[in-house]
């Protein structure tokens, strides 16, 4: 699919545009297996296989501040992964505000569920599923890696992703995901608030010039983490902003595509 098959979302903030136009020319050359699961056309993700059958797989989730965005964004990360050895995955979810918290989020998690049982059927281990996503992406990845046990997966990768929204968050504004201020939704929505005793692995990372209360959030996130006895490890992308830490997703040869492939492949 393209940006053009889908319905209007919000129009995009400047950053947004340059963010929207430099990586869906860098995503045209891959091609991949569309499927949808659900009615919405946002509902659907895109699969591209690498060659050996029993390879690990990662599914991503774009970014857009839960109001934009498309799962195309994060198309140009694919040849990196597929030529390494991994199948790679992006999935779509509906957006904010029209879709609050948490539709968004069980989209993206019934999007994982979908990947799974195609690849197993083709021989890839479904036992070795690993989640990741930018900014708002890494929020669904996070929180999926810590309330859906049931999709048994073996490690989350966030990239500036986005784990808490109480009063430490630092953010300015209440993102509207979470629907009216009333809502209540904060707590259930922090992956930071949904730590157990035996968490998910994590591989986080962010930029060194990123968005400062987001690295706040990593490094907090990344403290609970380890204190609850998790598999946690941080990489700060030396130069990189919120949006050139996303570009690093693509680049095989960058700061964070062999790192990603090497813990990949020891969990």
């Amino acid at each position: 699919m393209q940006p053009d098959d889908y319905p209007a979302q919000e129009p995009f903030s400047e950053a947004a545009r340059k963010y929207h136009d430099e990586v869906i020319p860098r995503g045209a050359q891959a091609h991949g297996e569309e499927i949808r699961y659900g009615a919405d056309p946002y509902q659907s993700l895109c699969i591209y296989r690498a060659a050996a059958r029993d390879a690990p797989v990662l599914a991503f989730f774009h970014g857009g501040g839960w109001t934009n965005g498309y799962k195309e964004w994060m198309t140009f990360m694919a040849p990196a992964f597929t030529a390494a050895g991994v199948t790679f995955a992006t999935i779509g979810y509906r957006l904010a505000p029209a879709h609050a918290f948490p539709v968004g989020f069980e989209d993206a998690c019934t999007g994982v569920k979908l990947l799974a049982a195609k690849t197993a059927l083709s021989g890839d281990d479904p036992l070795r599923v690993f989640v990741g996503g930018h900014s708002a992406g890494g929020h669904y990845a996070a929180l999926m890696a810590l309330t859906r046990l049931d999709l048994n997966l073996r490690g989350c990768l966030p990239l500036s992703g986005v784990y808490d929204f109480g009063p430490q968050s630092g953010l300015s504004t209440r993102p509207r995901f979470l629907g009216p201020a009333d809502s209540g939704l904060e707590h259930a929505a922090s992956p930071i608030e949904h730590i157990g005793a035996k968490p998910c692995p994590f591989l986080i990372a962010h930029g060194s010039d990123d968005f400062p209360h987001l690295m706040r959030q990593a490094e907090r996130f990344e403290e609970k983490l380890a204190a609850a006895g998790g598999d946690v490890e941080r990489i700060v992308l030396d130069g990189r902003n919120h949006f050139t830490a996303s570009y690093a997703g693509g680049e095989a040869d960058g700061p964070w595509v062999p790192k990603a492939l090497a813990w990949i492949a020891r969990h």
